[in-house]
């Protein structure tokens, strides 16, 4: 049987990811980006997916080091290239597996940046100004209010910002105390919804309700912040740019802040002020405990300072 080319040998993987596993778009799109650049490093030694030997891949690995990749990017391509030669074995596609035996770079875990409960708190408050200015122009007070929608919304769910950005319109029911968030490998989980989230919903539902006057009606939008893309929703990108932008007007360094931080900041302050490590892990919809658990950082200081204040022979 001839090997398929590379190229086909990808789109049959990342086809098998999409189907059976319920890989998402941003992880589709990583693994091929990741099997691409092996390819074209195969190429170059004139091999590919079908004939490469576990000498291969090591060089593969120690060009990836040598072009100053760091050990978590490594860490990943290897993983990609493990499902994929596990994924040819399977299929019969080949009779081997040169990833088998290969041990990856070790890397300790970082802890994830985190912003104080302070520096949220500024945020919100200058989200809410901007919001609520009587000196911007209409087309402004609704970037505005989506802008602090979206910020509240994150810190009071932790959403990942693919599921924040694509959230429903039937998100922002008045009555909704809970919403239905389709996360990681298309499964559904249950996010409860703060009063001030909710009324930062509504008042930025209303202000696009005012701009939508005397436009040209078309079709409703299914999306709570649609736009004209491709998507029909607000992009990753451009919410990034906006918060960033927030964050100096905020009196933050704009490199400390994004969405992903805004998620820690959320699980963080929740397990400081002494939520359960599994109810966090249930509201980020991580399927594993150990994804999770970098945070038990955040309990085991926790610990100290309740043994620290209330312990009897604790120092006075």
């Amino acid at each position: 049987m001839s090997i398929p080319s590379d190229a086909r040998l990808s789109a049959l993987f990342l086809d098998m990811l999409a189907a059976e596993q319920g890989a998402g778009a941003n992880t589709l799109d990583a693994y091929r980006r990741d099997l691409e650049d092996f390819s074209e490093f195969a190429a170059r030694a004139k091999s590919s997916f079908g004939s490469a030997d576990t000498q291969l891949l090591r060089d593969y690995l120690e060009d990836l080091d040598d072009r100053g990749f760091k050990s978590t990017t490594v860490a990943r391509r290897l993983s990609a290239l493990r499902h994929l030669f596990r994924f040819m074995l399977s299929e019969n596609i080949r009779t081997d597996d040169p990833a088998a035996i290969l041990s990856g770079p070790k890397r300790g875990r970082s802890l994830p940046k985190v912003l104080s409960i302070a520096d949220v708190d500024r945020m919100l408050v200058q989200g809410r100004s901007m919001a609520q200015s009587t000196e911007a122009t209409l087309p402004q007070r609704l970037r505005h209010a989506r802008l602090y929608c979206l910020l509240e919304v994150l810190y009071a769910t932790g959403l990942r910002v693919s599921e924040l950005v694509s959230l429903p319109i039937t998100a922002a029911r008045r009555d909704a105390r809970m919403i239905v968030v389709r996360g990681k490998g298309n499964k559904e989980r249950l996010v409860p919804l703060n009063e001030t989230a909710k009324t930062a919903m509504a008042e930025y539902l209303a202000v696009m309700a005012e701009t939508q006057k005397g436009e040209k009606k078309g079709a409703t939008s299914k999306w709570l912040f649609p736009s004209s893309g491709e998507s029909g929703h607000l992009t990753r990108q451009h919410f990034a740019r906006d918060l960033k932008d927030l964050a100096s007007a905020s009196g933050i360094a704009p490199r400390l802040v994004s969405p992903h931080v805004l998620r820690h900041a959320f699980a963080s302050h929740l397990l400081h002020n002494g939520a359960d490590l599994r109810i966090v892990q249930t509201l980020l919809g991580h399927t594993d405990i150990s994804t999770t658990q970098i945070y038990t950082h955040v309990v085991e200081e926790r610990l100290k300072s309740l043994v620290r204040d209330l312990h009897p022979l604790a120092e006075q």
